[in-house]
């Protein structure tokens, strides 16, 4: 059983890890072409919308898609409950948006924002059609499937928007990659699933699920619109294009941060469930994934750091080096994210969703005091309060989710604290080496296998278990593959 069990969580990581590269890679690389053909101004409007959208799909789903993927015993009609809410509740949304469109292009003082929202508001609907696909392949751990369909869509829509802004479309050329993503996405879901909807609607299911997944709808909702505040308070005290920089800085923290993050939830999610009556080896699996991640995490995120200039210099230009700055600050907080999503899920297998919105509540009142001071002083006082924060948060995770599994936060950090060094001492080497005065096309690569070779030499002394772990999942994959 134990084994089958990390067969399982290995395979999905591995999976899950792929289907992030395929679409969050692919189209970080589309974004590379795009932001050299587009300007800070025109991302700055789409990032503007962003917060709508993301609160929107956060109503849509509702916290039913944890809720059927925590459920042990899945009957068809709660599937189709859940469907016909999803698309009920979109239908709803996009109109609300559409009638607000006016009110929110005042608000941000730019005028095309109303057709923008109006467009992309579609993909609202199209993602609540694939809601319930999704969570049956994630509740079967079957990320194989959502990679071939994140390769199908993240590449044919790379293709369009590309195509899109060499016809100088502009800002549309990124709402039609957004678009065609969605579609595609949620068409291929549709032909790989064996799932279809039943006309049927039980009160009963509904009122069980929701009654879970409400309090994860409002802790979702919070911390959605505190994702995307920034955004707001960015757009509009601030200029469109100094937004565009912020966005360019949060899409290279996203290529690290944010799918560690995802692989890491998805997968851990359903595997953690399923030991959940198991007090002991659940906490063993869940300090393993911890310690694990985390090596990961830091090691990319102090080192995007490090290398955050001749990076964006390279991948992007010039135009976009005032988001050098931003990124080399959002990394700390970034490092931290992982961390925060592996403790949140305990409190979800565990089903204290109502613990889960208590803390969302608490660190959001909390986060408001950077927002203030980012209004009051500039974005980069806001940023590094945002790291402050991010502390402060792990510190209340870790504290609730601890007292559910034994495993307190002083364990926590021991067992963190020596890949955090590590990393740190790396980083500080990498960065050292960003002072000479060489090309940045040769200044990277030296900066890089400076970070590798000096990583692997210390890991190999020291023989941490996590470190032993990644090596050997590392080296079974190539021997396979070979």
């Amino acid at each position: 059983m134990a084994g089958s069990l990390r067969h399982k969580a290995v395979h999905g990581v591995g999976w899950s890890f792929i289907d992030n590269i395929a679409s969050s890679g692919i189209t970080f690389l589309v974004g590379l072409v795009l932001a050299r053909l587009l300007t800070p101004e025109e991302y700055g409007i789409m990032a503007m919308i962003a917060i709508f959208i993301a609160v929107s799909n956060s109503i849509i789903d509702s916290g039913f898609s944890n809720a059927l993927i925590r459920k042990t015993r899945i009957e068809r009609v709660d599937y189709n409950t859940v469907f016909y809410f999803n698309l009920t509740v979109s239908i709803l949304i996009y109109v609300l948006l559409c009638l607000a469109a006016p009110a929110i292009s005042v608000f941000f003082k730019e005028p095309v924002l109303v057709e923008v929202i109006r467009i992309i508001g579609w993909v609202l609907i199209i993602n609540a059609l694939a809601i319930i696909p999704r969570t049956q392949f994630v509740r079967e751990v079957d990320f194989k499937t959502q990679t071939k369909v994140s390769l199908i869509s993240s590449i044919s829509s790379g293709v369009i928007g590309i195509g899109m802004a060499l016809g100088g479309m502009g800002v549309w050329s990124l709402v039609g990659q957004q678009l065609s993503r969605q579609f595609l996405n949620t068409l291929f879901l549709w032909v790989y699933s064996k799932w279809h909807p039943v006309w049927e609607f039980s009160t009963e299911s509904f009122k069980e699920l929701f009654g879970f997944g409400s309090k994860l709808l409002l802790s979702g909702l919070l911390d959605t619109i505190y994702k995307n505040i920034y955004y707001i308070v960015i757009g509009r005290f601030y200029t469109s294009a100094q937004l565009g920089q912020y966005t360019r800085a949060e899409q290279f923290k996203i290529i690290f941060s944010s799918n560690l993050t995802t692989v890491v939830q998805r997968v851990s999610y359903p595997v953690l469930s399923s030991i959940q009556e198991e007090p002991e080896r659940l906490r063993e699996a869940y300090r393993k994934v911890i310690k694990i991640t985390m090596l990961v995490t830091f090691a990319c995120m102090l080192g995007l750091a490090a290398v955050a200039k001749p990076l964006i210099l390279i991948l992007i230009g010039e135009k976009w080096l005032p988001a050098v700055y931003f990124l080399q600050i959002i990394c700390f907080s970034g490092m931290l994210y992982p961390l925060h999503a592996i403790n949140l899920n305990i409190l979800q297998v565990k089903g204290r969703s109502d613990l889960f919105l208590k803390l969302e509540i608490i660190k959001k009142i909390i986060a408001v005091g950077p927002i203030v001071v980012g209004i009051v002083y500039g974005i980069e006082y806001m940023l590094w309060g945002g790291v402050l924060t991010s502390f402060i948060a792990y510190f209340l995770n870790s504290y609730y989710s601890a007292n559910l599994i034994n495993y307190p936060t002083s364990q926590q950090i021991k067992d963190i604290l020596p890949t955090f060094l590590i990393s740190l001492v790396v980083a500080t080497f990498m960065w050292g080496v960003s002072f000479w005065d060489i090309s940045v096309y040769v200044l990277l690569p030296i900066q890089i296998l400076v970070g590798i070779l000096l990583a692997l030499c210390i890991y190999e002394k020291l023989h941490l278990d996590e470190y032993l772990e990644v090596k050997e999942l590392v080296l079974s994959a190539l021997k396979r593959r070979w």
